[in-house]
């Protein structure tokens, strides 16, 4: 993405200094940043060790003098081969193809490690941990060579396919700096009319390179280290990051990139006034309060959709909408919650005024443009930004009340800003790579276009419709 910069030119001659403009191409710095602590592994290989000595005096007799076959081991990646091969297996290097089960059942066995699985819950699963893992050590994207191995269909986000044709090759390369794609966004308000008599609506809007932001971590991790660390990280990345209002204060993280979270009736104790609020009561009354741009926070619950409907009349243009870890609120998932959001503004012909922020459910690097698919204009993330800081969940984590993790204990913000950094860089070149096989140049066209994402639910029922047992 291009970067307006104004920079001063002394241009030759006797003429005066002039403003020019400069442009820079949006580039996150990535750097490789270990994991603090090694993660359990995968699996538990349990081998029988007097099966195994069984195993090999009977190859040994049956081999006798080639001695590369007695010698071989049954597992290409290395699970047998340390000093004393099976007789010590090394766990770690397993990805349970199973083949030393296959061959060996008898003497191998392998299972899942119940402590690998307590690394994620029922919906940011431990899978998706070691991919976002990967992505904050690496800042790259994960590439396995294995090609595809989930599902092509399935509960959530997975009931979205990105509409990609190979027709669109010009943007193709964007990820690698040879075409250009924007990945900017703006936050804000944009009238949608000029009034030349001065009552008109004046437009006031934050640009963002990235449609990424933070959002305010669970109240079990609401720590000082927490607040600075997230306040630097959106720094670097020139986004912006939502903190509770007492936390910035604690933590002396009052920065251009922070959104502070607070009451109207505490806009008169911010001095200075940050470039944006986050209201969590009411953000109408606080348009008069304060010259920031005023953002609403608006849980999906019963009720959001005349709450929305009325702060728009009533001035607020900034929406986050908001709902659990798991995506879940008033009884659907926030694909189909903020679909409905879109359509119902598109209808009223507001759509293009306001901002729409997305927050709860978005756990990967794919689900960032399919919810600006459905309709947002960008994303906060939450429990992937714990994730990548090795932040153990401690039970399933659900909402920002009751969700409990485990810091890393030697945790510091030098390090979890880098990770958070690489984490940004590795999904922003995902995004760069689903827009470019899309054929588009910026992220902005990509909001609400239901036409570049394929549903499962339309194909199955244009595949099956007429078909007896269908549902």
């Amino acid at each position: 993405m291009a970067m307006a910069e104004p920079r001063n030119e002394q241009l030759e001659g006797d003429v005066p200094t002039v403003q020019a403009v400069g442009y820079r191409r949006y580039h996150i710095d990535t750097a490789p940043t270990p994991d603090l602590a090694d993660l359990p592994h995968r699996f538990l290989v349990e081998v029988d060790r007097v099966e195994l000595l069984k195993l090999l005096v009977k190859e040994t007799w049956e081999y006798w003098g080639d001695w590369d076959v007695v010698a071989a081991r049954p597992c290409v990646y290395g699970v047998f081969s340390g000093p004393i091969g099976g007789f010590a297996p090394r766990p770690e290097h397993c990805v349970g193809c199973l083949r030393c089960t296959i061959q060996h059942p008898e003497a191998v066995t392998i299972r899942h490690n119940p402590e690998w699985k307590a690394w994620g819950d029922t919906y940011l699963s431990p899978k998706l941990v070691e991919t976002i893992l990967s992505e904050a050590t690496l800042g790259a994207v994960p590439v396995k060579g294995q090609g595809y191995r989930g599902r092509f269909g399935g509960p959530g986000w997975d009931r979205i396919w990105t509409d990609m044709s190979e027709i669109v090759r010009p943007t193709r390369d964007g990820i690698h700096g040879r075409e250009f794609i924007s990945t900017v966004v703006d936050i804000g308000s944009r009238p949608m009319h000029l009034a030349t008599n001065g009552d008109g609506e004046r437009p006031r809007c934050l640009q963002l390179p990235l449609p990424i932001l933070f959002d305010s971590p669970p109240e079990s991790v609401q720590t000082v280290v927490m607040a600075r660390l997230l306040a630097h990280a959106a720094e670097e990345l020139e986004t912006l990051a939502f903190l509770p209002l007492p936390l910035v204060r604690e933590a002396g993280a009052a920065s251009p990139a922070v959104v502070p979270q607070l009451r109207a009736s505490e806009l008169a104790t911010l001095q200075p006034a940050p470039r944006m609020v986050e209201i969590l009561d009411d953000a109408p009354a606080a348009l008069a309060l304060t010259d920031a741009i005023v953002c609403e926070r608006l849980p999906f619950e019963p009720g959001w959709r005349e709450a929305l409907l009325a702060s728009i009349a009533a001035g607020v243009r900034v929406f986050h909408l908001v709902t659990d870890y798991h995506g879940r609120g008033d009884g659907r998932f926030v694909r189909d919650l903020v679909m409905e959001a879109h359509a119902l503004l598109v209808e009223k012909g507001l759509r293009d005024m306001v901002t729409l922020i997305g927050s709860g459910g978005i756990a990967a690097a794919e689900h960032v443009p399919k919810a600006i698919i459905c309709g947002f204009d960008a994303v906060a993330l939450d429990t992937p930004l714990l994730a990548a800081l090795q932040a153990q969940p401690r039970g399933s984590v659900t909402d920002a009340a009751t969700a409990r993790f485990r810091l890393p204990e030697s945790l510091n913000v030098e390090w979890g800003v880098q990770r958070l950094k690489n984490l940004a860089a590795a999904w922003r070149d995902q995004l760069l790579e689903i827009m470019g096989a899309m054929g588009l140049r910026e992220v902005r066209r990509l909001r609400g276009e239901l036409g570049r994402a394929m549903f499962q639910r339309d194909l199955e029922r244009e595949a099956f419709g007429g078909i007896d047992g269908y549902d």
